[in-house]
C-alpha cells in the first residue's frame, strides 16, 4: 500500500514536532513543510541540512527567505498538491484561510486547537472520538490542555463511566522564547468555565464538566488537577491500574524526584528526546485521593509536544488507515515509540 503523503503548514513550536512525528511513521511520506520567514526554527532547519523540503506559504515572503540563504522547493500551493493531507500549525486565524486552498484542490486538512470549531467537520481526539474522524475531510485538534485532560478522563470513563468532572488548570504563561508575553511575577485567572471544560463536553456529551484556569509565569508545562465523580465506584487501586495501561499516561510518584512540572522536562532532557520532548501526559500516583465517590488526582501537561500523538491519529482517521481506534492510536504509538518505558519501569 502507498504510504500517505503529508504537508505541515506552520514551521514553528507545533509545525516542526508535528514534521518529526509524520517522518517517524513508516506508512506516511512527510513531502515538505511550508513557512514565510526565517525563523529560528526555519534557520535550524537550514543548519541541520534542510532534511524537509521547505515551501514557501506566501509568495511575496519567498525573497526573505533566498536571501536568509533558505533553499525554497515551491509555493505553498505547489507543496498542496502533492499531499493527501495538510497538518496546519499555522497560528489562528491563518488555518481558517489555507482551508480554502485545500478545498480547493480537494485535499483533506487537520488543524490545531487554535482555531475555531468552525474550521473543521469534526473536533477530534484520538482516544475518545476516533471513528467521528473516518474519512472526514477537515479534523479540528483540541488544545494541548484538553488532549492531555480527555487522555485521562476517556481512561476512567471506559473503565466505570464517569458522570460529571471539575477541573483546575494551573496554565504555563508562554512557551520558551516567547518574549511577547511580557515577563510577570504574579497569577491571572480567567473567567470560569475555561474553555478546556467546554471543549471536553464537545468531545465527550455524556460527562458534565466545568473547571477554573489560572496562568502561573513559568514555561514548561501545565498542571492540571482533576475532581471525577464516576458512575461506579472506583478505588484508588482501580484507578491506578488503568491509568498504568494507559500507552499516553505515565504514572510517577515524588520520591522519584517529579516533584513537579519542571521535573518532567529535565528528565525528558536527561533521556535524550529531542528538544526535551514527551508526548505523554504525566500523572502522580501520590494525587490519586478519595473524597467519598469521587477521585481526583493531579497531571502534567507537556505543551509543546502531548498534541503531537493525536494529529497523527488524525491523519489515520481521516485518511482510513485504519478503521479501529485502539488499531489506529496503537500504531501512531508505535511509530512515535510511546509505551516503550513501560518496559523499563
Amino acid at each position: 500500500m502507498a504510504k500517505v503523503r503529508v504537508g505541515v503548514a506552520g514551521y514553528g513550536v507545533i509545525g516542526q514536532r508535528l514534521a518529526d512525528g509524520v517522518a517517524l511513521q513508516g506508512d506516511m511520506e512527510l513531502v515538505g513543510v511550508a513557512d514565510v520567514a526565517p525563523t529560528l526554527s526555519v534557520q535550524a532547519l537550514k543548519e541541520k541540512g534542510m532534511p524537509y523540503a521547505l515551501y514557501c506559504a506566501a509568495d511575496e515572503k519567498r525573497a526573505d527567505l533566498e536571501k536568509a540563504g533558505i533553499p525554497v522547493t515551491g509555493s505553498m500551493e505547489d507543496l498542496v498538491k502533492k499531499v493527501d493531507v495538510m497538518l496546519d500549525a499555522t497560528s489562528a486565524g491563518v488555518g481558517a484561510r489555507n482551508k480554502e486552498l485545500y478545498a480547493k484542490h480537494g485535499k483533506k486538512g487537520i488543524f490545531q486547537g487554535g482555531e475555531k470549531n468552525s474550521v473543521a467537520d469534526v473536533f477530534f481526539h484520538g482516544y475518545a472520538n476516533y471513528e467521528k474522524g473516518l474519512g472526514a475531510q477537515f479534523l479540528k485538534l483540541t488544545s494541548c490542555n484538553t488532549t492531555g485532560l480527555i487522555r485521562a478522563v476517556d481512561c476512567v470513563d471506559r473503565q466505570v463511566g464517569v458522570e460529571k468532572v471539575a477541573i483546575t488548570i494551573i496554565r504555563r504563561v508562554a512557551d520558551p522564547g516567547d518574549y511577547h508575553r511580557g515577563l510577570t511575577n504574579a497569577l491571572q485567572i480567567d473567567h470560569a468555565p475555561s474553555h478546556q471544560a467546554l471543549d471536553l463536553m464537545t468531545i465527550m456529551p455524556h460527562i458534565d464538566a466545568t473547571g477554573i484556569l489560572v496562568h502561573t509565569p513559568v514555561t514548561h508545562g501545565h498542571i492540571i488537577t482533576i475532581v471525577m465523580t464516576t458512575k461506579k465506584d472506583m478505588s484508588v487501586e482501580a484507578a491506578l491500574e488503568a491509568f498504568r495501561s494507559h500507552p499516553r499516561i505515565r504514572v510517577v510518584t515524588i520520591a522519584q524526584g517529579f516533584q513537579g512540572n519542571a521535573s518532567f522536562f529535565r528528565y525528558a532532557r536527561d533521556l535524550g528526546n529531542p528538544r526535551g520532548d514527551m508526548y505523554e501526559i504525566g500523572l502522580w500516583e501520590d494525587s490519586i485521593v478519595k473524597s467519598g465517590k469521587d477521585i481526583m488526582f493531579a497531571i502534567n501537561i507537556p505543551q509543546e509536544s502531548v498534541t503531537i500523538p493525536e494529529s497523527i491519529d488524525g491523519i489515520r482517521a481521516c485518511m482510513g488507515m485504519q478503521r479501529d481506534r485502539l488499531e489506529g492510536t496503537g500504531k501512531t504509538n508505535e511509530y512515535l515509540g510511546i509505551g516503550k518505558w513501560k518496559a523499563h519501569a
